[in-house]
């Protein structure tokens, strides 16, 4: 998986498109617990 590495105090904001794969929403649904921001997640398939 690729990373991305932050240096700095800036805040971030935009977007990022993801293809719509399970395997690229659980990562992103883990890395949502790191924020107290809301955030919206689209495109993510149902899970069971």
């Amino acid at each position: 998986m690729d990373r991305i590495r932050i240096v700095g105090g800036n805040k971030l904001a935009g977007s990022i498109p993801i293809s719509g794969a399970k395997n690229a929403a659980l990562p992103l649904m883990i890395a949502s617990l790191l924020t107290d921001d809301t955030l919206t997640l689209e495109n993510v398939p149902h899970l069971a």
